[in-house]
C-alpha cells in the first residue's frame, strides 16, 4: 500500500534536545551565579521525562500537557544541584527551554525534501505550542501538529498513532512513523504503520544512543536527508 503520510518524533529525533537545554540552562541560570554540570542538569531534567508521562498513561494523573509535566519535574530536580531557592520567574523563563531546542543538522532539508510528496507531521509527546515554536525556530513545515495533545495520551499508547493517521484519513498502512528510539516504532508497527528509522547515536551522549534500530523497520537511515534519498527514489 502506497505511503502517504509521515509522522515524525520529535526530540531525539528531529532536536537536539540534550545540548540545547545544556545551552539555555548555562545562558539562563550562569548570570544568577550557578556552576553547574549543564549536561548533567539536561540529563537529569530529561530522566523525569517517561515517569512523569506515565503518571498519565497509567490513569494516575488526568491528561497533562508536556509542558506541565516538565515544570513538575523541573521543580523536583533543582534542590539537587542547589537551585531550591531559584525564584519564579526565573523557573518559567528555564522551562519554556524546551520550545528553544536545535534541530540536528540534516532535518530541515530532510523535512522540505519528504514533505513535497508526503504528507508530513509531528507526532511528539510534546505539547502544540512547543511543536509551533520548535518549528519556527528551525523552519519545520508541518502539514499539521499531531501526537500527544491531540490525542490526549502519550505515546507508546495506540490511540496516539491511530488518531495521527486517521487525522490526514490515512489507513496506518498508509502512514509511517519516523523515530531515532525502537520502542516508538516498535508500538507503531504493532498497529500497522510503516516504519522508518533514523540513528541519532549521540542523543544521551556521545555514543549512548541507538545507532541501529533493535527492532524490525521498513527503512532505517543515518540521518533525515538519507531517508529521504531512499523515499524519493522509490
Amino acid at each position: 500500500m502506497q505511503i502517504k503520510a509521515l509522522l515524525f518524533d520529535v526530540f531525539g529525533t528531529l532536536v537536539d534536545w540534550r545540548t540545547s537545554i545544556a545551552r539555555e540552562a548555562r545562558m539562563i541560570l550562569a548570570p544568577r551565579s550557578a556552576a553547574i554540570d549543564w549536561l548533567g542538569f539536561a540529563d537529569a531534567w530529561r530522566a523525569q521525562y517517561q515517569p512523569a508521562m506515565d503518571e498519565v498513561r497509567s490513569g494516575r494523573l488526568p491528561f497533562t500537557k508536556l509542558d506541565a509535566l516538565h515544570r513538575r519535574n523541573l521543580d523536583a530536580i533543582l534542590p539537587a544541584f542547589g537551585l531550591a531557592e531559584l525564584d519564579e520567574a526565573t523557573r518559567v523563563e528555564l522551562n519554556l527551554a524546551w520550545h528553544r531546542l536545535d534541530a540536528w543538522p540534516d532535518v530541515p532539508e530532510g523535512l522540505s525534501r519528504l514533505r513535497a510528496r508526503f504528507r508530513i507531521a509531528p507526532c511528539s509527546n510534546g505539547n502544540v505550542s512547543t511543536m509551533v515554536d520548535l518549528a519556527r525556530r528551525n523552519g519545520f513545515h508541518w502539514d499539521a501538529i499531531l501526537g500527544a495533545e491531540y490525542a490526549r495520551d502519550y505515546k507508546p499508547k495506540p490511540v496516539v498513532y491511530l488518531s495521527a493517521a486517521a487525522a490526514f484519513d490515512c489507513l496506518p498502512a498508509e502512514t509511517m512513523m519516523v523515530a531515532a528510539h525502537s520502542y516508538d516504532l516498535a508500538a507503531a508497527a504493532a498497529l500497522g504503520l510503516r516504519t522508518a528509522f533514523i540513528a541519532r547515536p549521540d542523543e544521551d551522549g556521545p555514543g549512548k544512543s541507538e545507532s541501529r534500530a533493535r527492532v524490525p523497520v521498513d527503512f532505517s537511515a543515518p540521518s533525515l536527508t538519507a531517508l529521504a534519498d531512499q523515499l524519493l527514489s522509490r
